[in-house]
């Protein structure tokens, strides 16, 4: 009982040492309106993004995508002091556009980026996040559920603090 209770423990502070060892970063993305994101790091090859997004400031959304960093093996080979990267992410967004009618959209998201990490703890992205799927009209004259075109918006700048 003794040995089940201190193996647990190790297991459990080792657990922990390594979720908090792998490295974050959370900042911002301007363009379309503006995205509050985290990205998480799972390995050297994946992450996670979890965004909140706020479409010319006209809704409220939310996205999360999973992301495959440098892809097929493709650095980026012009690295100075910093580091350069690309990554492709495939997740699902959701979230209510306008406020007075609003509507409702739930969809497949894409993320297209490229990154450069600084020596010092600032990352600079080029984004593109499309987002495609269906919507609900709360108040519309037409039918009220459809397919969202508006998810198609374009390139943002993120800025981000790494962690």
């Amino acid at each position: 009982m003794k040995k089940s209770f201190i193996l647990a423990a190790i297991l459990a502070v080792v657990s922990v040492g390594a979720a908090v060892a792998q490295p974050r970063a959370i900042g911002v993305n301007l363009g379309y309106g503006v995205d509050f994101s985290y990205q998480h790091t799972l390995s050297e090859t994946n992450m996670i993004d979890l965004s909140v997004n706020v479409p010319m400031f006209s809704g409220i959304g939310a996205t999360a995508t999973y992301d495959w960093v440098n892809p097929f093996g493709t650095a980026i080979p012009w690295n100075n002091k910093g580091e350069w990267n690309w990554n492709l992410g495939v997740g699902a967004g959701v979230g209510i556009y306008g406020f007075k009618y609003p509507s409702i959209y739930a969809g497949v998201v894409g993320h297209v980026g490229v990154s450069y990490d600084f020596w010092f703890p600032l990352q600079l992205s080029l984004d593109y996040r499309p987002n495609i799927g269906i919507y609900y009209a709360t108040a519309t004259d037409s039918a009220p559920l459809g397919f969202n075109t508006q998810g198609f918006y374009g390139i943002t700048l993120g800025v981000r603090y790494l962690f």
